[in-house]
């Protein structure tokens, strides 16, 4: 069963990468989307050969967090300090935010600490300051939140 965590951990990675790819470039969902699956999955770059994704499971979180992003941004908004917009967060950070978000809001079959350790690990990928302590923070208070 390993094999099909990890293609949800590569899944989830690739989420976060085509959340930030379309706020920081533009672009529709279903263009995104069909890149990432036609072009960043099972190919490789420079000779080395890219983790298999679970490929619905990217298209459905980065479908949901767009689909649903008014009610995925309150979630992570009442999860911020006073005074602090999402809007003034890093872009990357708000894309591991809001793909962490959807997950513990919509995927009830994904257990709580499995979705908080896979983004706190993405934020590690990224960040090497308060961020990633940041990212587990912010989404167990959410999990809290919806799954009490």
């Amino acid at each position: 069963m390993s094999g099909g965590r990890q293609e949800r951990s590569v899944a989830r990675l690739a989420a976060v990468q085509a959340l930030y790819q379309m706020e920081a470039a533009g672009g529709g969902v279903e263009a995104v989307v069909r890149e990432f699956l036609d072009h960043r999955f099972g190919g490789d770059i420079e000779g080395e050969n890219l983790a298999e994704a679970d490929e619905a499971f990217f298209a459905e979180l980065v479908r949901g967090v767009v689909a649903d992003q008014g009610a995925v941004d309150r979630a992570i908004a009442k999860r911020l300090a006073t005074g602090w917009r999402l809007e003034r967060i890093d872009a990357t950070l708000r894309a591991i935010l809001r793909s962490g978000a959807y997950e513990l809001t919509r995927r009830k079959d994904v257990p709580t600490e499995v979705a908080i350790d896979e983004y706190v690990e993405i934020a590690k990928s990224f960040f090497e300051g308060p961020e990633p302590g940041f990212v587990n923070a912010a989404l167990d208070g959410i999990a809290r939140d919806h799954r009490s």
